[in-house]
């Protein structure tokens, strides 16, 4: 069972959608990676984020895709790149990465509650 959280708890964590603008391989990240510049529209701004979606996901696949991400984490140092917001997925039958994202197209920064 999983450990129970208040409402109040659940507001503390800002998902937001954005569109992937920018994609780079990380060859230095210790799993295959992706560095992903997501636009979470004028409010936020353009963040940086690493991702193990490299199985699922190739660098055309990406641009233009609009995903889901926790953008109130603190930035993260992984090996020379500094992830500013958390790229949400779920795992496969194979327990790759496969992306959240919104059905139809959304307002970039749109906040998910």
């Amino acid at each position: 069972m999983t450990e129970q959280i208040t409402f109040d708890d659940f507001l503390k964590v800002d998902i937001r959608a954005g569109v992937i603008e920018r994609v780079e391989p990380f060859p230095k990240a210790r799993k295959p990676a992706w560095k992903l510049w997501v636009d979470f529209g004028p409010e936020i701004g353009v963040k940086k984020s690493s991702a193990q979606i490299t199985v699922n996901y190739k660098e055309e696949d990406l641009i233009g895709r609009q995903v889901i991400a926790v953008v109130n984490f603190p930035p993260r140092q992984i090996a020379d790149f500094m992830s500013e917001v958390l790229v949400l997925g779920l795992p496969d039958e194979n327990g790759e990465v496969v992306l959240l994202g919104p059905s139809m197209n959304v307002p970039l920064g749109g906040r998910m509650y």
